[in-house]
């Protein structure tokens, strides 16, 4: 398949780096300068949490036109450059072109649906994680499942290629037809570890520590299943629950969440789209979120410090 990966970042260069080994025609698309001149002149390295490093040929590039359309375009950009990504890249979206989102929280979907046309959208979720350690080098430092379904819930053609694409490229996937509750189940584990985490500036592995840092997370879970079962998306509180827990006693120490990255690099956060998604249902369905709400107005606050 010939594929364009919006967002070089962590994430992005892991999946079009395994993509492109899985011999697809991948080129990577940002807008950072030193990262594209890495790429090009040196490739794309990954290092893996043993240790291990792989460097892969593939090209970068800021320039979608001279890209052309593509088959499949796969969205790793931040929630707060999506609209800007997308535009950029039209002259890569033909009448056949699959556009894919793979980004966290909830709200992408619509807005890359009323940019590109939401026949062309599909969406997903994936439980890889990664980070920067330069331009063009990433440590792919967590492997998950990623869940990738068509809006409406049906099994289609182009879903099975693109699933069939991912798993040649050694990337674990399950085609879903549920796939709101896959994004929600993640919204959710989302929304009560990271603000938690990048408020306060505790790595991820500690979040279990004390029962009162318990209790707020459980109630932060319990407003994000709340709203999520008001839109008919079959949540269980405990299933969720138990999940997350299960996940934060198996981290390594010291494990960051992207959140509190962003806050230690004094960047923008993605709270509008996790905990905020939870907020604005909340107000549309008439169901108190007042911790999510809190978590909010919190990380607002912090990203406010780093503009004064």
């Amino acid at each position: 398949m010939k594929i364009a990966v919006l967002g070089a970042g962590a994430m992005g260069s892991v999946i079009g780096g395994a993509l492109a080994k899985g011999e697809n025609e991948v080129v990577l698309i940002d807008v950072a300068k030193e990262v594209i001149a890495a790429i090009n002149s040196r490739g794309l390295t990954v290092r893996e949490k043993d240790g291990h490093e792989e460097t892969i040929k593939l090209l970068a590039t800021d320039q979608p036109v001279a890209v052309g359309p593509v088959d499949l375009v796969v969205v790793f950009v931040k929630c707060y450059h999506t609209e800007s990504a997308i535009r950029n890249a039209a002259p890569m979206i033909g009448p056949r072109t699959a556009v894919l989102s793979l980004q966290n929280g909830w709200g992408n979907g619509p807005m890359i649906g009323k940019i590109a046309g939401f026949d062309k959208l599909l969406l997903g979720v994936s439980y890889h994680s990664a980070t920067v350690l330069g331009p063009g080098h990433v440590l792919h430092a967590g492997v998950g499942n990623t869940f990738i379904g068509e809006l409406d819930g049906t099994s289609s053609d182009r879903l099975a290629l693109i699933a069939n694409a991912f798993s040649a490229a050694g990337i674990p996937v399950t085609p879903t037809t549920s796939v709101l509750k896959e994004i929600w189940s993640k919204l959710a584990l989302n929304a009560v570890t990271l603000p938690t985490s990048a408020s306060i500036r505790l790595s991820a592995d500690h979040l279990l520590a004390t029962e009162e840092m318990e209790q707020l997370m459980q109630a932060l879970l319990r407003e994000a299943v709340a709203v999520a079962q008001a839109q008919q998306i079959p949540l269980d509180f405990n299933e969720r629950w138990q999940a997350i827990a299960g996940l934060l006693g198996k981290l390594a120490p010291g494990t960051k969440g992207s959140m509190l990255q962003d806050v230690e690099r004094h960047r923008r956060t993605e709270i509008d789209v996790i905990n905020g998604a939870i907020v604005e249902a909340g107000r549309r369905f008439s169901i108190p979120t007042p911790y999510n709400n809190a978590m909010l107005w919190l990380v607002k606050g912090l990203e406010n410090s780093f503009e004064n």
